[in-house]
């Protein structure tokens, strides 16, 4: 049977999912979406061919809802869902913080809910999406939110406690890795080479040290420790770091946006 998948507040993050779910094979005929304003819903449509609807549409006629407004936004979308959306609907949240006590409270009794944190390396399909079942979701509905996911990179499953460790560390993450490389290049100009050069060489380097990360199955230490001779350039610069704190400055900056994460649970806006 086929199934209808529907994109609800379609940003980068969802126009991203529906280009690689119709690039891994879905039908753009049975991917939904919905957007805030009908000059972008027809952007969506001329460019992927889906199927823009309204988020009451979306609820009554989709197997499937993935949920990508933003937090603070939530409450008003599903207060507008609510009366649309059968138990046997799969809600999938992609929105940070939200437990998924907060759809199930909200919706029909019953309903199954997953929640994702997934990252903007999505629209390269380099994604890490971080998935976790709601009090109803079963085996096969984490099944299917790994495939609509896997589309637009990789899936990994985790109890839902550990949600805010996960948006920390990935959600997050690619913005620490691009204030990393900004820092870089911005050191790169003191030592004289010019902005472009020195980009070129930081990106670079990046791709290749994420390569070896990912593809050669040693532990960081270990790479690192291959760069760094006795007495030379690297270990100089290490020390430094660890003169300067980078290592804890890391560890409490990953700890203030857990705990962010926590506030946006707890209804924190500020």
């Amino acid at each position: 049977m086929t199934q209808k998948v529907a994109v609800l507040g379609t940003g980068k993050i969802g126009e991203a999912l529906l280009s690689g779910m119709i690039g891994a094979g879905w039908s753009p005929a049975d991917l939904l979406v919905t957007a805030r304003r009908p000059e972008r819903a027809d952007e969506l449509r001329a460019r992927h061919g889906v199927v823009p609807v309204t988020n009451a549409e979306a609820a009554k006629t989709a197997d499937t809802l993935i949920l990508t407004v933003k937090p603070q936004d939530m409450g008003t979308l599903l207060d507008e869902l609510a009366p649309h959306v059968p138990a046997d609907r799969l809600v999938i949240s992609g929105a940070a913080g939200i437990p998924t006590a907060f759809f199930e409270e909200r919706l029909a009794r019953g309903t199954p809910v997953v929640r994702v944190m997934t990252n903007t390396p999505a629209l390269v399909d380099e994604a890490m999406s971080v998935i976790s079942a709601g009090t109803h979701a079963t085996a096969e509905h984490l099944a299917h939110t790994e495939e609509i996911f896997g589309a637009v990179g990789k899936t990994l499953r985790v109890p839902e406690s550990q949600q805010d460790a996960c948006t920390a560390l990935s959600g997050s993450g690619p913005a620490y890795f691009f204030y990393l490389v900004e820092a870089m290049t911005d050191a790169g100009i003191l030592l004289g080479l010019p902005r472009d050069k020195a980009h070129d060489l930081i990106v670079q380097s990046a791709i290749g040290a994420a390569k070896m990360l990912r593809d050669s199955g040693e532990h960081p230490v270990k790479l690192r420790e291959n760069v760094t001779s006795p007495a030379g350039t690297t270990i100089n610069a290490i020390r430094e770091l660890e003169n300067h704190g980078v290592r804890a400055a890391l560890i409490a900056a990953l700890e203030a946006a857990r705990d962010r994460s926590r506030e946006l649970a707890s209804g924190t806006k500020d």
